[in-house]
């Protein structure tokens, strides 16, 4: 068992790494009150810049194209970025991971991601044209449609949301919420997964679809706060869709199949969140050391008070453990794919933002009223990774699947 890394892991890592210390790590400043100026919900000329430079030094795209899985286009070559394997990529994201917008000034930002890998697999050449190639120049952004309102989302089966054959169109009726990136202005695509056919077989009922944002009867009703943050610029609205006609040659793959769609985007997608966790875990730990280190109390050092001792100990144990599982998870995806992986991947989904959370929820407690204040990064923080815990599925959903793996390795002794 061999856990050196290759020279290519070190390359592209050390390069981000490198990238954001000496531009992301000093941009922070013109972010913070870029943001606070004027309308929200606008680009940031911050970013931008910091793409132009990103692009220059060949950190672009570097999830793309995905691992495991082929286009059904022989044009994979033309839509892809620096083809790094989920390993590769793995530890780029948790450099990216350290700052909460950094991931974006790489093109590498969710849900962009995710609905790239869905164009690049299972797209035609005509979706790729229209909507992968601004996508993968950082001209537009995109939306994914999945959770309702209404219904219990975590069981994707519940969703109602109806995509209808109408001659040469489909008519999409219903709402969906949590559109993360539907508050950007410059979002312009939704991949939405509703039902094609409420009668068929349970998992044949879903399609996936691409809906231009422009279309008439497509409604932005509001954008959502998580734990009080807007997350401007890019938001998560709640979205109604009346009467919406889609051409159709706007369905993904095919009438049921939706599903399948989801498999292939969801499985690195859940990754991608855990990969960046570890990044903001090993920047809380840096914030809680440092301020330890600055403050006294009762005559000596809050750093050496026993208490801290144990913690700062704690979270060092459990980020090392916790990136060694996304790792392997990463590994297997690149080895045997996503399928095979997907235990792995459901339990680092589960394991990630617990972790995260505890770390960030003891720098706070270190910083003391200044860390629920908005004066530090890190309430914010734990409000993000606290929703990474509903995001691509809430924990009980991939405890459910790791136990009942668990219970089929005995079932025949039971019987």
């Amino acid at each position: 068992m061999d856990f050196s890394l290759t020279q290519r892991e070190r390359d592209f890592s050390g390069r981000v790494r490198e990238f954001m210390v000496r531009e992301v790590r000093p941009s922070l400043k013109g972010y913070a009150q870029e943001l606070a100026t004027g309308d929200r919900w606008k680009p940031l000329q911050t970013i931008e810049q910091l793409k132009d430079k990103a692009r220059g030094a060949g950190l672009w795209n570097l999830f793309m194209p995905p691992s495991g899985g082929q286009s059904h286009v022989d044009d994979t070559f033309e839509f892809s970025g620096e083809r790094l394997t989920n390993v590769e990529y793995a530890l780029c994201a948790e450099e990216m991971g350290r700052i909460g917008w950094a991931s974006e000034v790489f093109n590498c930002s969710a849900p962009d991601t995710g609905n790239m890998e869905v164009l690049h697999r299972y797209g035609t050449r005509a979706h790729k044209d229209r909507w992968l190639r601004p996508l993968m120049d950082g001209e537009i952004r995109s939306a994914f449609l999945m959770t309702e309102p209404d219904v219990a989302s975590s069981d994707a089966t519940n969703i109602g949301t109806s995509i209808r054959r109408d001659g040469e169109h489909y008519v999409i009726n219903g709402r969906k919420w949590w559109s993360s990136g539907a508050g950007d202005p410059r979002c312009k695509l939704a991949i939405l997964m509703g039902k094609t056919d409420p009668q068929a077989e349970v998992h044949r009922q879903q399609a996936m679809i691409l809906v231009d944002l422009d279309t008439p009867g497509v409604k932005i009703e509001r954008l959502l706060s998580v734990y009080g943050y807007d997350h401007a610029p890019h938001g998560h609205a709640e979205v109604t869709l009346t009467d919406v006609r889609v051409p159709v040659e706007n369905l993904l793959l095919g009438e049921g199949r939706g599903f399948e769609i989801a498999q292939g985007r969801l499985g690195p997608g859940r990754i991608h969140h855990c990969m960046r966790t570890i990044g903001l875990a090993e920047e809380a730990l840096e914030a809680m050391i440092r301020r330890l280190g600055s403050r006294t109390v009762f005559g000596k050092r809050i750093s050496e008070h026993s208490v801290w001792e144990e913690r700062i100990a704690r979270a060092r144990i459990d980020i090392e453990m916790t990136r060694l599982l996304c790792l392997k998870a990463a590994d297997m995806m690149d080895r045997a794919g996503n399928k095979i992986a997907r235990n792995e991947i459901a339990m680092i989904k589960v394991q990630a933002p617990h972790m995260a959370l505890a770390i960030i929820d003891d720098a706070i407690q270190a910083h003391g009223g200044g860390g629920v204040s908005g004066d530090f990064e890190l309430a914010a923080d734990w409000a993000h990774v606290r929703s990474l815990r509903f995001a691509d599925g809430p924990d009980e959903v991939h405890a459910r699947a790791i136990a009942r793996s668990e219970f089929a390795k005995y079932r025949d002794e039971r019987r």
